[in-house]
């Protein structure tokens, strides 16, 4: 599959283990794939994030927001309502477990110091899903190459923290739809749920 990936796309791949590296972090996780999506100038993938508001350098926000989710162990929104639901205060767990082993502590696999632990990480079984669905992403738009544009779509079309946090800035599957391909759009596909409707737009190169 990897051949079909274009140089933006495999930037973001390298960029993902990097920031996944810098981290400690044992794995590659989708969080680290949205923070290399965030990196890229000059794409496809960033021309849709400026469409939508989010320029080069004005991406602070959605990567704070991003920190404070892996701060919370990687748990999203509705992970958190439904602890709330059994009567978990997430935020109250959090709060005690640092208190009591440093501030981060339930960040996902960080078992090692950041840029401590030698060799390549490997990705997550999340992330890995993300990787197969951007071909399918590609196919059902027509196109033969895989870009960092359908990185994006494939991400927003998953559940969890990182499709809702970019939902909350102005990013979902149907608005980036709608900037690449001038279609609709439908949340929900790629992920592995439901299949993408193709629309017009250029081939990914």
């Amino acid at each position: 599959m990897f051949e079909r990936f274009t140089k933006d796309a495999r930037a973001v791949v390298e960029g993902a283990v990097g920031h996944a590296e810098r981290e400690g972090a044992n794995r590659v996780e989708e969080t680290h794939m949205l923070l290399a999506l965030l990196d890229r100038e000059g794409s496809r993938g960033s021309f849709a994030l400026a469409s939508l508001g989010l320029p080069p350098g004005g991406r602070a926000g959605l990567v704070g927001d991003l920190a404070e989710t892996r701060r919370r162990g990687g748990l999203s929104r509705a992970d958190e309502e439904a602890l709330s639901g059994l009567g978990i205060d997430l935020a109250e767990i959090v709060t005690r477990v640092e208190e009591s082993h440093g501030e981060g502590a339930l960040a996902p696999d960080r078992r090692s110091s950041p840029g401590k632990r030698s060799g390549r990480r490997p990705f997550s079984r999340g992330a890995k899903d993300l990787l197969t669905g951007t071909l399918r992403v590609a196919l059902a738009h027509g196109e033969r190459r895989i870009g960092d544009e359908h990185l994006l779509l494939a991400l927003t079309a998953r559940r969890g923290a990182p499709s809702e946090i970019l939902s909350d800035h102005g990013v979902t599957h149907a608005s980036l739809t709608r900037v690449l391909y001038g279609g609709t759009g439908r949340d929900g596909d790629a992920g592995g749920d439901t299949g993408t409707g193709s629309g017009p737009g250029t081939k990914a190169g």
